[in-house]
């Protein structure tokens, strides 16, 4: 990945970020971080990133907003929580990169028909409507908004899988959805999907 980096200014600030995002649930250890980058040397894809997690702890304290939510890097972070178990400060940072997406997709900054962000929205769009998730239409949803080339790549292997019964075409749903939705109203302004106005990357 090739890695533009540019001198940081106090004016590119976002005042009360750090805060924000050390007010959430879990990311509240943030501000005792050492900077020793143990995060990143644990991080089995640190390599591709474009900071380090590290760096973006940093920035994230910095309140240099704009360069974290832009950033690939909260995007490439698998979740394998390696992070948080080895680090000696104990601060839940794969927990953060969470918060981070979130941000990032509620505002819509994100990578244009980069596949994370677009699984995340198609994914909770579809609990939220039928309250099950149907595997074949999301994947087809998925393919579609980010790359309609992977999906022709790919038939045999979904032949294969419809053919075994692995995939299914019926859509799933569960009864009495309203009461799902009932429950989810409250988090509705946390929703993932993004708005019309989302950035190319």
């Amino acid at each position: 990945m090739q890695i533009q980096r540019t001198i940081k200014y106090d004016a590119d600030r976002v005042r009360g970020f750090a805060e924000e995002i050390m007010s959430l649930a879990g990311c509240d250890r943030l501000k005792s971080c050492i900077q020793c980058g143990t995060c990143s040397g644990t991080c089995p894809l640190s390599i591709y990133m474009d900071y380090t997690p590290r760096q973006v702890m940093a920035l994230v304290r910095a309140d240099f907003k704009h360069e974290v939510l832009r950033s690939h890097t909260i995007w490439l972070c698998a979740s394998c929580y390696a992070c948080t178990v080895d680090c000696p400060r104990e601060i839940r940072i794969t927990d953060i990169m969470y918060a981070l997406k979130q941000r990032a997709i509620q505002e819509g900054i994100y990578p244009r028909r980069f596949p994370i962000p677009v699984l995340a929205r198609e994914f909770s769009a579809m609990a939220r409507r039928m309250g099950r998730i149907t595997e074949t239409l999301l994947v087809l949803r998925l393919f579609l908004k980010s790359d309609w080339r992977a999906l022709l790549r790919s038939w045999r292997m979904g032949l294969g899988l419809l053919r075994t019964g692995r995939f299914s075409l019926k859509p799933e749903r569960i009864q009495r959805r309203e009461e799902l939705a009932a429950m989810l109203s409250p988090v509705n302004g946390q929703s993932v999907s993004p708005p019309a106005n989302r950035e190319d990357a």
